[in-house]
């Protein structure tokens, strides 16, 4: 009898249901957004009093404007009150002012070692310090001071030159000095920046059709109505 060319498996995994899979993967594909807008929404909760910086146009009117007549923050005109700062570019200028109204902690210094003073420190079988031992003499500041010799006049006359600075020394302080910003003011975008962690916790971009006051004070509306989204995300 020939045997046979395959074996009997042992179990068959067979899939009932493979539109149910599907079905629960599209539910996961849809729940990362709304996991990523409640993590959003988190970061807002602890924001209660914003400070809006100048920005291009006068947005920062219209916009400081909208977020008081909606209740959504208190906008206050003293930066070190504010949980959070409104600005339409980051740069390393909007640091320098972060810096300046909200300066960052500085780590606690390290404690300092001990230090013993070198008379107190004897070597090994070396004989202590006499107390009658003589003073050193100083010199006689009124002593007249002894003609320089040739080999001093040879180098004095060879003339000593200053050295001048390196020409490389002054293009690389220049070259180590960073650029002012390094990103570009683009019209339309607001950020919202958290005054403790330097973390941007919101942004938007939402650029004006035209710089008319009607339409920046739309366009600032169409801000807050998306931020008042996100800090109240559909469960």
């Amino acid at each position: 009898m020939r045997r046979a060319d395959f074996f009997a498996a042992r179990a068959v995994l067979i899939l009932k249901k493979p539109v149910a899979m599907m079905k629960t993967m599209k539910r996961f594909v849809w729940l990362m957004p709304l996991a990523g807008a409640l993590a959003c929404a988190a970061d807002l909760a602890g924001v209660h009093t914003v400070y809006v910086l100048p920005m291009s146009r006068g947005m920062d009117q219209y916009l400081a404007n909208r977020l008081t007549n909606e209740h959504v923050f208190r906008v206050v005109t003293d930066p070190k009150l504010a949980d959070a700062v409104f600005t339409d570019h980051i740069s390393q200028a909007f640091q320098e002012q972060l810096e300046d109204f909200s300066p960052a902690p500085k780590p606690p210094e390290p404690p300092k070692a001990e230090t013993v003073p070198a008379a107190k420190i004897a070597e090994p079988g070396a004989p202590a310090a006499k107390a009658d031992a003589e003073p050193i003499a100083k010199p006689d500041p009124e002593a007249p001071s002894k003609p320089a010799t040739s080999s001093s006049k040879a180098k004095i006359s060879a003339g000593d030159e200053a050295p001048r600075p390196d020409l490389l020394a002054k293009t690389e302080n220049k070259l180590s000095n960073p650029a002012a910003s390094g990103f570009s003011r683009a019209q339309g975008t607001v950020f919202l920046v958290d005054a403790k962690s330097r973390q941007v916790i919101w942004s938007v971009y939402e650029p004006p059709k035209d710089f008319a006051g009607k339409e920046m004070n739309r366009t600032a509306s169409v801000i807050v109505s998306r931020l008042k989204h996100d800090l109240n995300p559909k469960k």
